[in-house]
């Protein structure tokens, strides 16, 4: 800011219905009390403040207000000083205000060391007045000789402000702060006057802390980050000092002060490239983030260790297990940003420390009063999973220990353990054997649906022996209970019945006499006519009842509960094993009988699915799948082509998924690791770009500023602002207008120009804004006048709280002729919510979980005249800014259907979820539906619009122009 800019005051509320006339509040400044006094300037201050100078009350509040000894008027007195007009029309300081100087000098020598201190803090606030400062020069500087700390440090940032703007009224100030440095011995005070040399002269800030080099780890923490912001800023010159700088910072990473530990450890990776100076660096950052009890600030000094690890490689990989001791804290965002620098330092030399570690803190989430076990559980498992793939040498040592976790009560936890086992069974075949041997010998433990289908894949594919898949029949027979389902539970239902019978006639009579009364509670049915429930019909109910609750096998619980997916896996993974024994087992009987048993329990399936022992009916798709399967058994040999794609088919697409995820990986690493480049060859060189590069260049706060100002930003072209312009009025209308709109971050920037096209100057002009959606005007535009065929250009803010189609409209007003208002109403903005999304990638995991969370739900129905399903993906991706999480081997090849998930996340952090489901038909169109889910209401509803939109123009494309 410029001496000549006026300086920015807060706009106050003040009520006009309430507001005494000039007359009533000179006389509360004559006659009232200071409580009254008090009030009154109070008002005084809004008014002025808001723009009512009222130039008259000056007298009276220095006659009537200035010689009190009230403190709060005191106080109130310094913001009117601050606020009020201090000079004339032609530019020269009021009369008035030589009176007022003289108060202020009073009040820098009163002997109460609060008022001179207030007096001093009021001084920094008119550093711009250099008539009212130069009077007071001598008594400020005797204020630095005061006995009080209080008046000694406001009198050194009193000095300050002068100093920088009017230099030449204290031009010995920097030798004055030297010597009062030296002198003093309040540490407050000495870092106030160390500020002052560091922004002022920074030879004597350097030449201070030369001479007080061996006390520095002792000193005071404020004065210690003053001088670790002038060592930062020295070197940046090349400074001759930088070794002493270098061992200084060192000694105060060990400080106690966290702040000065942190700004040490970041300013000496700015200082050195030196080994052992980033070790002890991102040592002190992992001590502090044990140390801190700040979840926030953890974070903070995680972000910056990480940075740091990024840079030097494998220089901090001997800290891994001390950044491990992190994992001790409670916040989940703490451990899984830990965990993952901890992933990223994992190399073969550190590897089973790392995997040891994690697998003791598993154990301990097993225990009851463990915080968040199982978040915290279902972290480490994904997090030995990455470790496991990665560094096949520690796989075999934790598969064993994860699949212990396969019964877990925490469904995610279980899944994940169930895609890394699938995984290292893939990888790995020499550890096949034994895995394949413990899963069987875990299926009793097994819980969830999800769980169950994950495994039963795994021992349909990959148990190989004969023996081994005769155990493996053995054992699904244990967690499925007696077969036919169907016939056990009937004769369970009929032993409970005749149980029931025996228990005497005094039931029966009890029977007879229900029967003989012919009523009891009137029931109303389905179709709206009454009913009458006896005995009989309720104890038939609740023997069907008792049945369905007895204790059952896991695998049969879950099929009478009606997950027939679960029982569909099972009749694939059956016909799986009896393909694999008929084709290694020469004992045809064996075979007929594992054939045998195995379209038994197909067939159990799909009759107890159509009985009343089922919670929900079996579904047509599992229904047909299990007669697949069963007809695939009964036609043993007469299809080779089936056998083909159960033994080999499904395995080799599951190593091409696991392919793709490779190959996607490795792309995402390669493109992390390839830096773009910054400068062209034949752009000029600036002598900075020959200095030694530092580790962080985040610390140059110069460039922050710049960046944050736009000062770095390149400068966009005429035509893409050209694009950007809405026209908000008609050309025939009294005032034309026209907006650009910019997105700016979290805010819509309006640059209005308005055309007055009449011959009349327009008074009173404004330009008013109303919003729809989350959208807030951050300020009102000004009233305006416009001389005839003049122009005006205005700029409006307008912040944006949340991914939602937001509507800017509004309208112009402005005196006409005879004071009559005039108006003209302005066309709609309408907020492209695409501004506000980019694509994102999650896994699949992390979408189903989002998935089934996630209430809002926006179902879009496809019907468009595009031909080609990927075509379309392309073009709703394209349309949303969303990204495909389906791989790409899923979507190849020619078929007339296609299923593909979508995510996109907002610049405000909200998830959006989209599965696409089309369909070409015999017509070569598309239909089907794309569901769009989210957190929030408007971003769902937001992206269905636009695909709406989308598909609508494409089909006007599309259509054939008559001639």
């Amino acid at each position: 800011m410029s001496s000549s800019d006026p300086s920015c005051y807060t706009v106050v509320f003040e009520s006009s219905a309430e507001y005494p006339s000039a007359s009533e509040l000179r006389s509360g400044l004559e006659k009232g009390s200071d409580e009254v006094k008090v009030d009154t300037l109070r008002k005084i201050i809004i008014s002025t403040i808001n723009g009512n100078h009222q130039p008259t009350l000056m007298m009276p509040i220095i006659q009537f207000v200035l010689p009190s000894r009230n403190k709060q008027l005191k106080k109130l007195l310094h913001f009117y000083w601050e606020v009020c007009p201090k000079y004339d029309e032609t530019g020269k300081l009021k009369q008035e205000m030589i009176l007022v100087v003289n108060a202020i000098r009073n009040d820098l020598q009163h002997p109460n060391e609060y008022i001179r201190g207030a007096t001093l803090r009021f001084l920094q606030k008119i550093a711009k007045d250099a008539e009212l400062l130069e009077p007071l020069i001598p008594t400020c500087r005797s204020c630095l000789e005061h006995r009080h700390s209080y008046v000694r440090k406001n009198a050194v940032f009193a000095i300050y402000s002068i100093y920088r703007e009017f230099e030449h009224l204290i031009p010995d100030a920097p030798e004055l702060m030297h010597t009062f440095l030296i002198a003093e011995s309040d540490s407050t005070c000495k870092r106030n006057a160390f500020v002052f040399l560091a922004h002022c002269s920074m030879p004597k800030a350097v030449e201070y802390i030369l001479s007080v080099y061996d006390t520095i780890p002792s000193m005071d923490e404020s004065l210690q980050m003053s001088i670790i912001e002038v060592i930062r800023s020295d070197c940046k010159n090349d400074s001759a000092h930088r070794p002493r700088y270098i061992r200084c910072i060192f000694e105060l990473l060990n400080t106690s002060s966290h702040a000065v530990k942190y700004e040490a450890a970041t300013t000496l990776t700015t200082l050195t490239q030196n080994p052992a100076a980033v070790k002890a660096a991102a040592s002190c950052f992992i001590t502090l983030v044990i140390k801190e009890s700040d979840n926030n600030v953890k974070l903070i000094v995680l972000d910056r260790l990480d940075t740091l690890r990024s840079k030097h490689g494998h220089v901090l990989d001997g800290l891994i297990m001390d950044l491990l001791q992190v994992l001790s804290s409670a916040d989940m965002e703490v451990r899984r940003k830990a965990i993952s620098i901890v992933l990223s330092m994992t190399s073969s030399r550190n590897v089973e420390e790392v995997v040891l570690f994690l697998k003791k803190q598993l154990q301990k989430t097993q225990e009851a009063d463990f915080e968040k076990a199982p978040e915290y559980r279902q972290l480490l498992i994904q997090s030995i999973h990455v470790t496991a793939i990665k560094f096949s040498e520690v796989a075999a040592s934790v598969v064993y220990a994860l699949m212990e976790f396969l019964g877990d009560s925490n469904n995610p936890s279980a899944l994940d353990v169930v895609s890394f086992v699938r995984e290292v069974v893939e990888k790995f075949p020499h550890l096949r054997a034994t895995i394949v041997e413990k899963l069987i010998s875990t299926l009793p433990e097994i819980k969830s649906g999800k769980v169950f289908r994950g495994v039963l894949w795994i021992l349909g594919e990959y148990v190989e022996g004969v023996t081994d898949i005769q155990s493996a029949m053995q054992e699904i027979r244990k967690v499925l209970g007696e077969i036919p389902i169907l016939a056990s539970e009937q004769r369970l239902l009929d032993d409970t019945a005749e149980e029931g019978g025996e228990e005497g006639e005094d039931k029966e009579k009890e029977k007879e006499k229900a029967k003989a009364e012919g009523s009891g509670r009137p029931r109303v049915l389905a179709d709206g006519t009454y009913a009458t429930e006896t005995a009989y019909s309720s104890t038939a109910a609740a023997k069907l009842e008792a049945v369905k609750a007895a204790s059952k096998p896991p695998l049969r619980t879950l099929i009478l509960g009606g997950d027939f997916f679960t029982g569909a896996v099972l009749a694939a993974a059956l016909t799986k094993l009896i393909l694999r024994f008929a084709e290694k087992s020469t004992d045809a009987v064996a075979t007929n009988v594992l054939r045998a048993e195995g379209m038994l329990i197909m067939t159990s399936i799909i009759r107890v699915g159509q009985s009343k022992f089922v919670t929900v009916q079996i579904d047509e798709d599992s229904n047909e799948r299990i007669m697949n399967c069963i007809q695939t058994l009964s036609e043993l040999e007469a299809q080779p082509a089936v056998q083909e794609i159960f033994l080999t088919d499904t395995k080799a697409a599951f190593s091409k998924m696991l392919g793709a995820q490779e190959k996607r990986a490795a792309e995402k690493k390669e493109s992390e690791t390839t830096k773009a480049v910054a400068i062209q060859v034949d752009d000029l060189l600036t002598f900075r770009q020959f200095s030694k590069k530092t580790a962080d260049d985040a610390i140059d706060y110069d460039e922050d500023v710049g960046r944050a100002t736009g000062a770095g930003e390149l400068q966009e072209d005429f035509m893409s602002n050209l694009s950007r312009i809405s026209q908000l009025t008609g050309f025939s209308d009294p005032i034309y207008a026209e907006a650009y709109v910019k997105m700016h971050g979290f805010d819509i920037l309006l640059d209005v120009l308005l055309v007055n096209q009449t011959a009349n100057t327009l008074q009173n002009l404004c330009l008013d804004f109303a919003t729809l959606g989350d959208l807030k005007i951050v300020e009102r535009p000004a009233v305006y006048t416009i001389a005839p065929h003049g122009f005006q250009s205005i700029k409006a803010t307008i912040k944006v709280s949340s991914t939602e189609t937001g509507v800017i409209f509004g309208s112009i007003l402005w005196e006409g002729p005879n004071m009559s208002e005039a108006c003209v109403i302005l066309n709609d903005i309408h907020i492209d919510i695409m501004d506000y999304i980019k694509p994102a990638y999650c896994n699949e995991a992390q979408f189903r979980s989002m998935w089934t969370e996630f209430e809002w739900e926006n179902r879009v129905n496809v019907n468009n005249p595009m031909s080609d399903p990927r075509e379309y993906l392309k073009h709703v991706m394209k349309a949303t800014n969303m990204s495909c999480l389906t791989p790409e081997g899923a979507t190849s090849g020619d078929c007339d259907f296609l299923s593909a998930n979508m995510y996109a996340r907002s610049l405000f952090g909200e998830d959006a979820l989209a599965n696409l489901s089309v369909e070409r038909t015999e017509a070569g169109t598309i239909t089907g539906h794309v569901r769009i889910r989210s957190k929030t209401q408007g971003i769902a509803l937001s992206l269905g619009d636009r695909i709406t939109m989308v598909m609508s123009a494409a089909q006007k494309d599309s259509k054939p122009i008559p001639v």
